[in-house]
């Protein structure tokens, strides 16, 4: 906030009628606890004027917190100015906000690594968007969840999957996902498809995943091993259904019935939903992004009886501004239970959406809370 305290006298006295108001309101309203508070998100939302300056701020003005009986609270600026008041020189509210600045810079940098078949250097990137390249590291993971080298994978990943997706070989998918060597792909691969290429190319075709379904109070419940370990696990009324849904996850795969010794493990499943205090120690065949497996590494952290919000989630990530992307991953979660999504609750501590029905979150929910 600019603390010249030169103001004309129009100016002081438009400031001082609305101030009159602001003696009211301004300290009991709920915005200005996030002045206080100096919240960026809040940038754009609202903006504060203070008649002893004559000037208005953004919530996110570093000056010194004013007296709120001098401050009064505007939707836009253009209120402020029609009230007299002129744009701090210090947080300069009629620009963007540090927030949209920074996110702006991130989004230029991730273009860059998208259109270059060459990931760039740390340095490269932080001096395309003049930053240092320490603090660009901690931005560009506080914004997107990973870091320049992870989202690099991530994109190259995606571009991957596309081209193994069209027509043509795995060697034309090499290079036309932008990699100069089939080695340097081979090598990457199987991390960023969570198979070979040739299985993900045939949807499986080269894979036996062996599953049964069973059923529990939650209804019926699908179980599925590829020869690492459980790739899914899903829960539905229609047992029918969660067959289709299997085959439509692994469509050229060779899906096997259960013997009895898978049964037993259909059985262990089965035992913990029931009771949760049993425990649940199986091997996971977990594929999916490399944001998505970050998520789900820390959704198994989350010890049963306990709970976390999507918020909570994205702060232990280091990326306290992907909370909707913390939520994509817990919707894309195919292993219920043993991936414990259904811990995973709104900020409020309310239940949020489940994939396989927020009635289910909440019974498993109360088991896992009994003593």
């Amino acid at each position: 906030m600019d603390t010249n305290p030169t103001a004309q006298t129009g100016t002081t006295q438009t400031g001082t009628t609305q101030t009159g108001t602001a003696q009211t309101g301004t300290a009991n309203d709920p915005r200005w606890a996030r002045v206080l508070a100096r919240d960026g998100t809040a940038d754009g939302l609202f903006w504060y004027s203070v008649v002893t300056t004559g000037v208005y701020c953004r919530p996110s003005c570093p000056s010194r917190a004013a007296n709120p009986n001098n401050v009064a609270l505007h939707e836009t600026t253009a209120d402020a100015r029609a009230r007299g008041f002129r744009a701090c020189r210090r947080c300069h509210p009629d620009g963007l906000s540090p927030i949209e600045a920074n996110a702006r810079r991130i989004a230029e940098a991730c273009r860059l690594i998208e259109h270059n078949e060459e990931t760039p250097s740390l340095a490269d990137l932080a001096q395309a968007v003049a930053l240092s390249p320490g603090y660009f590291h901690r931005l560009f993971k506080q914004v997107t969840g990973l870091t320049p080298n992870a989202y690099a994978t991530g994109h190259r990943a995606g571009r991957v999957r596309a081209a193994l997706g069209r027509q043509g070989s795995v060697t034309e998918a090499i290079y036309e996902s932008g990699f100069n060597s089939s080695g340097r792909f081979y090598e990457n691969a199987t991390g960023m498809l969570g198979m070979t290429p040739r299985s993900f190319k045939a949807k499986g075709a080269d894979e036996d995943i062996r599953f049964a379904i069973g059923q529990c109070s939650l209804g019926a419940i699908l179980v599925a091993s590829s020869t690492k370990g459980v790739v899914a696990i899903l829960i539905g009324d229609d047992p029918d259904v969660l067959a289709k849904d299997l085959q439509d996850r692994f469509a050229k795969a060779r899906l096997l019935g259960g013997d009895a010794e898978y049964e037993t493990l259909v059985a262990q499943v089965v035992g913990f939903v029931e009771a949760p205090g049993l425990g649940l120690d199986l091997p996971l065949d977990i594929r999916g992004s490399a944001f998505q497996q970050r998520v789900w590494r820390a959704l198994a952290d989350i010890p049963a009886g306990r709970t976390a919000s999507y918020t909570e989630i994205a702060a232990r990530l280091g990326a306290p501004k992907s909370v909707r992307a913390v939520a994509g991953a817990c919707a894309a979660n195919p292993i219920a239970v043993a991936i414990p999504c259904h811990r995973v609750v709104r900020r409020d501590g309310a239940l949020s959406g489940y994939a396989w029905g927020v009635e289910r979150k909440r019974r498993l929910l109360q088991r896992e809370a009994r003593p």
